[in-house]
């Protein structure tokens, strides 16, 4: 008879497969759940939500006891994290790492269906930057021994770690996280986990819009905006994403794949660049293009994706921040989508 992790591991890999295959109809795609409303649903009734409307996979910042209550038994499948202020910690003691999964995952992990372990959301650059690689190390390690090696250990970055990204193939990690960021990617070589990767044109476009189309930004353009060599962008979104794999490639890691931990259009905020119909051109047409096909310099790495966000959340920092939800807080859809 095989060892009691042996027994669990078996048990529990098998029950999370039993539950997404009845969870056929989930989109393969997910939403970032945030809470940062002081009137939003309970968590069994965005759990529910989530159900009905056939997203298959769920984002949480941090560890929210309610919220992985809720999600026992839902097969959504699941990112969370530590707190960007517990990273050092877990980057200096592999006990830190293994107490963390010990209160975090495992009381959970037989009925909530694990797939990522987030160590920091945009930290780097940052304070916290030279503590993310070891952080992810001992996590990826904790895991492995308390038998969830199922679960992939990695960081989210956003897409100012480039120092420069025009044209995509010149993309290359700016000299501040540079050297941050050949430390995660060795790791994540190692342990075969993507980059998970917040990509925002909106941003860029509401930043620049003399520059930069509304066409290009919203996947509407019919003629390749920018060639790069061989490469045609018909997309900001797929040249954000591309100068992340030619920085990679130029860390000796162009193996690691990305993964899209938060995208989005604001429905209100900053008019006339924020409204009702570019958010929902934007995430339908991302919604067709990322299901479908990788981008021209990895077309055939179809990216698991996260949209940003379920709600409008109304005590965020910025006005455009509180407009970036499929779902009013009443659970009323912004617009048509799910």
């Amino acid at each position: 008879m095989g060892s009691k992790w042996d027994i669990f591991t078996f048990t529990t890999t098998l029950l999370l497969l039993l539950q997404m295959i009845t969870f056929v109809g989930a989109k393969q795609i997910g939403v970032c759940y945030g809470l940062n409303g002081d009137n939003l649903p309970s968590p069994t009734d965005v759990i529910n939500l989530y159900k009905q409307s056939g997203i298959g996979f769920l984002r949480i910042y941090e560890p929210y006891p309610e919220v992985l209550d809720a999600l026992r038994a839902s097969a959504l499948l699941v990112a969370v994290g530590p707190r960007n202020e517990e990273i050092p910690s877990l980057s200096q003691s592999l006990d830190a790492a293994n107490e963390w999964v010990k209160a975090n995952i495992a009381p959970y992990a037989d009925t909530v269906a694990f797939r990522w372990i987030t160590i920091g959301n945009e930290v780097i650059p940052g304070e916290y930057a030279p503590y993310v690689a070891q952080a992810i190390e001992n996590m990826h390690n904790a895991i492995s021994s308390a038998g969830f090696d199922y679960i992939m250990v990695t960081t989210v970055v956003p897409s100012n770690v480039l120092g420069n990204s025009y044209p995509p193939s010149a993309g290359a990690f700016s000299d501040e996280t540079r050297s941050n960021m050949i430390d995660i990617a060795s790791v994540l070589s190692e342990t075969g986990a993507p980059l998970m990767l917040n990509v925002y044109p909106y941003f860029a476009y509401a930043a620049d819009p003399s520059h930069i189309s509304l066409n290009y930004a919203l996947f509407n353009s019919t003629e390749a905006v920018v060639i790069d060599g061989q490469y045609k962008y018909y997309n900001l979104f797929d040249a954000m994403v591309d100068a992340v794999h030619a920085a990679l490639e130029s860390v000796n890691h162009g193996n690691v794949k990305i993964t899209i931990a938060e995208t989005g259009w604001p429905s209100d905020g900053n008019p006339p660049f924020s409204s009702i119909e570019n958010a929902e051109t934007y995430n339908k047409n991302f919604y067709d293009h990322v299901t479908k096909q990788g981008t021209p310099r990895r077309p055939d790495d179809v990216m698991e994706a996260f949209f940003f966000e379920m709600f409008n959340e109304d005590m965020k920092p910025t006005e455009v921040d509180k407009h970036f939800g499929f779902f009013y807080p009443n659970m009323q859809p912004v617009y048509p989508f799910w």
